[in-house]
């Protein structure tokens, strides 16, 4: 029997119903699909725009489609939407793990467009997702048309010492101590500044925590000689507070790998982006211009 990302029977069950509850909760019509990689059964939600230009939306970590859904719904308005539940992530899909070092994730995301019958096509990526993205430039610079780096993973990552100290130790006496307090604050980092995380949001860091066997690694960065053959406009859109994905640094080495990429600095925002409808708008604005302009 293949090994579980669920600790147990019942946190799998959790996960499940909290997916339910999350596309319950968008309010939008959806079909689900599901395709074939070499690595596993993927699943994704389809959305919006039926006769839209397809996007293809990758999720942050240990997240699901439907909540990166939540975060982005602006995209259905032009776009049919193909939210994908990363494989071996909370989601439909299946749960083989792939390494976050080598070029899995984009061989993965590269077989999904494949059996989606699609040979090119825009792709948007947050967070993990951003990771994803950044592999398939390596792997299939061809099969993007198009694409939008959100706080993205795979470009710059903090280092594991300065995370292990902000966010590691508050965990670690968390898990002493059972109090809230300290759990609240091994994820504040990932908050922007004088912004508090919403309940929807620690519900999912809470539920995976507990009950899935979390994955730290986020995709490691490219390297510039694996991405020379990527040619296709690019958004990139990175955090100034990030604490996972320090923007300055990310934009910086972004400029190095993809040339071509318009970059933009999200001033005083942290990793969750999404906490102030003013920055969400004006992402939103960003990202709409860029998609919908030849």
């Amino acid at each position: 029997m293949a090994e579980s990302i669920y600790k147990t029977k019942k946190g799998e069950q959790l996960l499940q119903e909290l997916y339910e509850q999350q596309i319950a909760g968008l309010g939008v019509d959806y079909e689900d699909k599901f395709v074939e990689t070499r690595f596993g059964r993927t699943h994704i939600l389809i959305t919006g725009k039926t006769k839209g230009v397809p996007i293809l939306l990758f999720h942050g970590g240990n997240s699901t489609a439907a909540y990166s859904l939540k975060q982005n719904l602006h995209l259905l308005e032009n776009h049919l939407v193909l939210a994908v539940d990363t494989i071996a992530h909370p989601g439909k899909s299946d749960q083989k793990v792939l390494s976050s070092t080598n070029l899995d994730y984009g061989k993965w995301a590269s077989d999904v467009i494949d059996s989606l019958g699609y040979e090119q096509i825009y792709c948007f990526g947050e967070s993990f997702g951003g990771g994803i993205v950044a592999k398939l430039m390596c792997v299939a610079p061809q099969k993007i048309s198009k694409a939008v780096l959100l706080v993205p993973a795979g470009i710059y990552n903090a280092s594991k010492a300065t995370l292990v100290f902000s966010m590691g130790i508050p965990m670690m006496m968390y898990l002493a101590t059972k109090n809230e307090k300290w759990f609240k604050r091994a994820f504040q980092p990932m908050a922007t500044p004088g912004e508090p995380i919403d309940q929807s949001t620690l519900e999912m860091i809470r539920i995976s925590f507990h009950h899935v066997k979390i994955n730290p690694n986020m995709p490691s960065p490219v390297k510039k000689e694996k991405i020379l053959n990527y040619e296709a406009p690019t958004l990139l859109l990175a955090g100034e507070k990030d604490a996972l994905f320090p923007g300055r640094k990310v934009i910086e080495k972004a400029k190095e790998l993809i040339p071509q990429a318009k970059t933009c600095l999200l001033e005083n925002c942290g990793h969750l982006y999404f906490t102030s409808e003013k920055r969400k708008m004006h992402i939103k604005n960003l990202v709409n211009e860029f998609l919908n302009t030849d």
